[in-house]
């Protein structure tokens, strides 16, 4: 997950293979469309097994706002919080 560098961050979430290439792409403002124009950086990241595990967990942060807030809002837990 990435939180823009602003006064008031955003979030974005998605599914890669290559996390450093990923976000070197959208700080350059060639990634996802709604991630232009903003300086991105990792707040929260996961390995998988194999790609279905990642884009369920991937669904699930995209629909679950109060998880990516808590995300957003408290980096230090990250840790502790527990995706499928």
């Amino acid at each position: 997950m990435l939180k823009s560098i602003e006064k008031k961050p955003v979030t974005y979430v998605g599914y890669t293979k290559n996390l450093k290439n990923r976000l070197k792409l959208h700080n350059v403002g060639k990634g996802a469309k709604s991630t232009r124009g903003r300086y991105w950086r990792v707040i929260f990241k996961k390995a998988y097994k194999n790609k279905s595990l990642a884009l369920k967990a991937e669904y699930y942060l995209k629909t679950n706002y109060s998880i990516r807030n808590k995300i957003k809002n408290n980096m230090h837990l990250n840790s502790k919080i527990k995706l499928i």
